[in-house]
Order: C-alpha cells, then sequence, then structure tokens
C-alpha cells in the first residue's frame, strides 16, 4: 500500500506540475471549496451546506442520514477543550466525559469501536478507543468545522464506523491559495468552571502563484474543575457513609465521611496542552497536493474514582501524552469523461503515553504506531448516475508496558474496498454503498506470558446499504434506507487481560469472538423553506454477535488472572456476545418568530432519544436518557443573544451493575458581538453555561458516579481573521 501511496502522490504532483498556468481561485471541489457561511440555527438561510466527509459532492438535505455541521459561530458557542463536549449539544450526540480532558463523542448511543474520529477524513490514530480515559488526539481550537456523519454511508470510512463518523476539518494542508497572499486566523478563550485559559492561530501565506505554506499552534491551561452541589452521586454518598467506623485493611485510612461529603472542585482535573504545526500545498486550477506535519503534547490528570468500600484503591492517575504526525493530502482533476477526479489521502503517527504514580514514576507505557490512506477515484456525473469507490489501508501497532499492562502487544492489518453509487432522476434519489474489508489481528505475546492468546486472528466482513428518497414538494423530502453491517472485533475486545489505573477496573475479552453483524433500518424526513427547518431521523437495529462489556462476579476476574499469579482488587468487567436491538430517533426544527426592528427572532427545539437492549439479558449499559433542548435567539448585523434550556431525562433503565442517574436542567446564555459588520471576521462571544450552578451527571461516563460536569461557567472568547 505504501507504493500505491507513493504512486497516487507522484501522479498528482506530475499532473500539477504539467498543468496550464493555474490561478489564485479555488479548485471546484467539495473538498477544497470554502466552507458556505454558517447556517443560522434558525431557518432564515438554507441547510444545504456541502457535506465535504462524503466522497461524493452532496448537500446536507440530499445524504439519506442523519447530518449535523458544526461552523462558525456555533462552532465558536460550543467550542470546548474535547471533541465529545463540544459536539454534546447536536442531536443524537452524548459524549462519555470521562472527565474535562478526555470526552469522545458517543452517537445514537454508540461509543468505542463504533464511532470513528477523524481529522480531515484519516483516524486520529492515537488510543483514545482503547480506554474511555484516553483523550483524542484533535485540537477543536484549531478546527475550521466539524461534520458529524451517522447511519451507514459512515461505512465508506471503515466498518467500526457502524455509529457514525466525527470528521474534524483543519487548514493545517491549505486548500486554496490566499487571495491576498496571505491570511490569518486566531482564536483565544477563558473559562472560570476551570480557570481554563486557551489560544490558537493558523496562518497561511502564498510564494509564488501556487505554493501555500501553513503554520499554526495552540495553548490550553486549565485547573480543577468547578461542580455543581455534591462531588458523590447520592448512591455513592450512601455508600461511603455505610463505611464509616469500620475497621481498615489499607495502609492509609481512607476517611469515608470526609469523601461523602466532597463538594466544588474535582481533584486531579488539571491539564496543559500545546500543539505546533506546519503544513504546504501546491495548488493549481486542476488539482492540489499537499503535505503537514504536527505535533501534540498535553499532561492531564482524570478524576478521582473515591473509594466508597473498605479494601478498595483510590487512584489519582495523570497522563503524559505525546503525538507526532505526518499528512498527506491530494487531488486531481481528470478532465471529465468517466473518471472527474483522484484523491488520495494519507496519514503516519507515532503515539505514546505514560500513566503517571502519584511519585512522578510512569506505571504503566502505552505506544502506538499507525497509518492509514485512502484513495478515492470519483466518477463523474453522467445522465443522474455518480459514484465514488476506492481503497483504504489501516495498520497499528499497539503495546502497552507496565505493572498494569491489560493487552498484549498487538498488531492489526486492515485492508477494505468500498463504492458508494448515487443515481438521481427528478425528485427521486437513490444511493446504494458496499464495503469489503479484510482485517488481522496478531498478539504477540511472550511465550512465559499465560495470561494471554498468543496468535493471528483474521476476519473477512462485507457491509452494504442501499436506499432512497423522494421530494414531495420542493421543500420537503423524505427517504429510508436499509443496511448490512459487519465489523470485526478489536484487539481490546479480542485479547484484553488485566487491570486498568485509568478506568479502575480489570477487564478482559475472548479470542474467540466472531464478526459482529447488524441489519439496519432508517427513515428521514427533510423540510426546508423560507423561515422554518426541520430534520428527523428513526432508526432500528438488530444486532448478532453484539459485543458489550459488562461488570461480572469478582471470581471470574481471578480466574482469568490465576496463571500469573495476580491477585484482581478491581471491579471486574468482561467483553460478551449476544445478540442485541437498537432503536431511538433524533430531531431538530427551527422557526422564524418575529423581526423586530433589524433583529430576526428564532426559536429551535431538538430531541433524541435511543433504547438499547440485550437480547435475554437487559439493557445495554451506558445508554444516554432521553434530551429535549430549546433556545430563541435574537440575530442582528452586529449583535446576536441567544437563551436555551437543556433538560436531559432520568436514567432509570439500567444494567446489573449500574446505579440511575437522576435527570437535571440546564440554562445557557450567550451575547455576540460583530464589532466590524457580520462579515468581518472578528467576533466576541461572552457566555454563561449552566448559569444555575445544577448537579448534572451523564449517564454514559464510567466516572459519572464520582465526576459531574462542569458548575456555572462564564466563557469569554475571542476569534480574528486577517
Amino acid at each position: 500500500m505504501k507504493t500505491v501511496f507513493g504512486i497516487s502522490a507522484l501522479a498528482i504532483a506530475t499532473a500539477l506540475a504539467t498543468s496550464p498556468t493555474a490561478t489564485a481561485q479555488t479548485l471546484d471541489t467539495p473538498a477544497a471549496r470554502p466552507a458556505p457561511k454558517p447556517a443560522a440555527p434558525a431557518a432564515q438561510a438554507s441547510r444545504g451546506e456541502i457535506i465535504v466527509t462524503a466522497p461524493v459532492r452532496q448537500s446536507e438535505t440530499d445524504v439519506l442520514q442523519g447530518t449535523s455541521i458544526l461552523s462558525g459561530a456555533e462552532l465558536t458557542r460550543n467550542l470546548r477543550p474535547t471533541i465529545g463536549e463540544t459536539l454534546a449539544r447536536q442531536p443524537g450526540v452524548s459524549a462519555t466525559s470521562f472527565g474535562p480532558s478526555a470526552s469522545r463523542p458517543i452517537l445514537r448511543g454508540f461509543q468505542g469501536e463504533r464511532i470513528r474520529v477523524l481529522t480531515d477524513g484519516i483516524g486520529s490514530i492515537d488510543v483514545s478507543n482503547t480506554s474511555v480515559d484516553h483523550a483524542v488526539i484533535i485540537d477543536p481550537l484549531l478546527a475550521e468545522r466539524i461534520e458529524v456523519l451517522r447511519g451507514p454511508s459512515a461505512l465508506l470510512f471503515g466498518s467500526s464506523a457502524v455509529g457514525g463518523v466525527v470528521n474534524v476539518i483543519d487548514t493545517r494542508i491549505p486548500r486554496t491559495v490566499p487571495e491576498n497572499g496571505y491570511r490569518v486566523n486566531g482564536i483565544a478563550s477563558y473559562g472560570s468552571a476551570a480557570n481554563e485559559r486557551s489560544g490558537g492561530a493558523a496562518g497561511d501565506v502564498a510564494v509564488g502563484e501556487h505554493l501555500v505554506l501553513h503554520a499554526d499552534g495552540s495553548y490550553l491551561k486549565s485547573g480543577n474543575l468547578r461542580t455543581g452541589g455534591n462531588i458523590l452521586s447520592p448512591e455513592a454518598r450512601a455508600a461511603a457513609r455505610s463505611q464509616v467506623g469500620l475497621p481498615q485493611d489499607t495502609d492509609e485510612p481512607i476517611d469515608f465521611a470526609r469523601s461523602a461529603s466532597l463538594r466544588g472542585k474535582l481533584p486531579n482535573t488539571q491539564s496543559e496542552t500545546w500543539t505546533a504545526g506546519v503544513g504546504a500545498s501546491v495548488i493549481t486550477d486542476t488539482g492540489n497536493l499537499g503535505i503537514s506535519y504536527s505535533h501534540y503534547d498535553s499532561l492531564y490528570g482524570v478524576p478521582i474514582r473515591y473509594a466508597t468500600e473498605v479494601g478498595q484503591e483510590q487512584e489519582a492517575p495523570r497522563l503524559d501524552v505525546v503525538q507526532n504526525r505526518f499528512d498527506l493530502r491530494g487531488e486531481i482533476n481528470t478532465g471529465g469523461g468517466f473518471l472527474d477526479r483522484i484523491r488520495v489521502r494519507a496519514g503516519h503517527a507515532t503515539y505514546r503515553h505514560f500513566e503517571l504514580e502519584p511519585d512522578g514514576g510512569v506505571g504503566t507505557a502505552f505506544f502506538n504506531n499507525g497509518t492509514e490512506g485512502r484513495i478515492e477515484l470519483v466518477q463523474a456525473n453522467r445522465g443522474g448516475w455518480q459514484g465514488a469507490s476506492g481503497v483504504q489501508y489501516f495498520n497499528r501497532l499497539f503495546d502497552v508496558n507496565g505493572d498494569e499492562a491489560f493487552l498484549p502487544r498487538n498488531e492489526t492489518n486492515q485492508t477494505g474496498l468500498f463504492t458508494l453509487q448515487q443515481y438521481s432522476a427528478g425528485a427521486f434519489r437513490a444511493e446504494g454503498g458496499l464495503r469489503y474489508e479484510h482485517t488481522a489481528l496478531d498478539a504477540k505475546t511472550p511465550l512465559d506470558d499465560l495470561r494471554f492468546f498468543r496468535g493471528t486472528r483474521s476476519f473477512d466482513a462485507v457491509s452494504g446499504s442501499l436506499g432512497g428518497s423522494y421530494g414531495l414538494t420542493d421543500a420537503v423530502r423524505v427517504g429510508v434506507n436499509v443496511s448490512r453491517t459487519e465489523r470485526a472485533p478489536s484487539a481490546e475486545e479480542l485479547f484484553a487481560n488485566g487491570g486498568h489505573a485509568g478506568t479502575q477496573a480489570y477487564e478482559f475479552g475472548s479470542p474467540d469472538f466472531r464478526l459482529e453483524k447488524s441489519w439496519g433500518l432508517e427513515g428521514t424526513l427533510h423540510a426546508h423553506g423560507d423561515g422554518f427547518s426541520f430534520d428527523a431521523s428513526a432508526y432500528y437495529n438488530w444486532f448478532s454477535n453484539y459485543i458489550s462489556e459488562n461488570q461480572v462476579a469478582q471470581d471470574v476476574c481471578q480466574l482469568a488472572a490465576d496463571p500469573s499469579g495476580r491477585e484482581v482488587d478491581l471491579p471486574c468487567f468482561q467483553y460478551q456476545q449476544a445478540d442485541a436491538r437498537y432503536y431511538g430517533f433524533e430531531a431538530n426544527a427551527s422557526v422564524r418568530v418575529a423581526q423586530i426592528g433589524g433583529y430576526l427572532i428564532n426559536a429551535d427545539l431538538l430531541g433524541d432519544y435511543v433504547r438499547a437492549t440485550i437480547v435475554d439479558d437487559g439493557p445495554v449499559p451506558r445508554i444516554p436518557p432521553m434530551r429535549v433542548l430549546g433556545g430563541i435567539e435574537a440575530q442582528g448585523d452586529r449583535v446576536n443573544g441567544r437563551l436555551e434550556v437543556e433538560h436531559v431525562f432520568e436514567q432509570d433503565r439500567i444494567a446489573a451493575f449500574e446505579t440511575t442517574t437522576r435527570d437535571y436542567t440546564m440554562v445557557n446564555a450567550t451575547i455576540g458581538f460583530s464589532p466590524f459588520g457580520k462579515d468581518s471576521k472578528t467576533s466576541i462571544l461572552v457566555s454563561a453555561n449552566n448559569l444555575f450552578d445544577v448537579e448534572a451527571r451523564r449517564h454514559a461516563s464510567f466516572l459519572k458516579d464520582f465526576a459531574p460536569l462542569a458548575g456555572r461557567d462564564i466563557r469569554a472568547t475571542l476569534r480574528f481573521g486577517l
């Protein structure tokens, strides 16, 4: 595959070198075209933005599955230090919320291996899918836009994207030649809940007619997160109080009474992160070819999982994270005919993080070297028929060293072939996709380690989808899609057998797992007109061999650990396979309710719900409850104001080892200024989030009983551009 990438890049470079004289204009491609100005939350603007993530140029309203685009003022308002928290107010999206520094998106109740988080179409090449305490190595401060694509079309990016794809698009590899020869964009922000100070800047400069150079950087520093209400949930407080006065069997007795009364700040949640990157692109009117290098460096703590029973350990791990990454992106317009353009995208990264002990020593070390690339051949539109086909390759070499290594050294090789075909005839549109994927997972276990499987598992998976939509009127379109997906188990699901301090859990899988398979059915409705907008999706998924992680009796883990002579003193979690059912909906609507002077008054409402069940067992653990969010916004040329209320319902449909999560209501208010007019790149945003300082917990979080969400958070953000 490295040879294929090299040949493709060389072909693009040759074509660029021999192309006619270039002009300093944007290429006529969805990937190169500047993002349309963001649609306002209300419907006076069209929501038909181009989906850059899609391999074939599509409007947001034409995609058969639920999609979301976050850009412009909406991205600035929702921006947080993690991708998960930045997207948490989008329909159908929640977050893992393992403290303020490690929060990965959850789409339709799916997380981990069923969600792909991409940077400009290529995976983040980290270990965030391995465990919820591991951060996603993508900096939201440098994002130009974020796209969320749910449903089966996301399978074009891998079988592990059955739940959806989050694609963060930045400017590290320039797509256009600056009109004035240069451009600069920057952001600075402050958040009171964690004394968070952050800033980032990116700049491009043209060198001659075709070459554009890029540089960017960011910095974030925060203290311990201040929360609303109690640190421990009512159930955890009751458990801690029940231990008061009992004899302790630890060298350092734990003050259970103090733990039960904790309020305010979350200890060990401070962080410091910086990034730097450079890039360069050759851009002509027939194509582009660019490369980049980036460095990510972070030190952050994860919330303490407080001991609520005699004999439990109470650790406060910190993670020291470094990633170095190289990327390549190229595209060439072939001039029409059957093939319209060729795209190539590749990335390689070396990643490591150390889980630090209280004395600063390294307890466990994680190393991950990854390479991913894809080539897409995009067909020209001929009589309403268009499509894209390609090949994708992924390699990961993953190693965990230390006393709490819960995985053997392992390597994953995955090759996928995919095609997406679309047909349009008047009001009717049809879409079909097919993906074949071969995955080989090799556990490189030392002969003397009897805990782990040693050898190779390989899987061949075939996934496909077929759907259609019909325009009832110019403003209303309905669609339906059916899909069949297959997913190979991950190395963690197959080979895990050990304790993990970050999550305070002993985890083990099974090397005998089979392909996870599912059928999916989804219906969509889009309605967009002058002054209104409505988008809704309803879905149902039938899984066989569904893999879930469930808490089991302690002696099960002790039996798994016996060959190594280890004593298991952590909660025991086992990956298991069974049939499962997921169904739910997500919807969002907006309407212009009035115009007062120069201000448009818009109201919007979104809601989502998912219900997930393991057949003959009960609820799937950590499923977000139903949620509704409503807002009213006044939009003017220079001043915008917004007030919103979010209510998250109680989650009492729980797995055997879970506790109920109480409902909560948050109120947020924002005012934004554009001092030089709405077309200026300079804006100031001031917001008050969780205005009434309520105690709030996300049911999907492993730490929800020990780490609530942020309390009242006053944020100020300055964005500028030249």
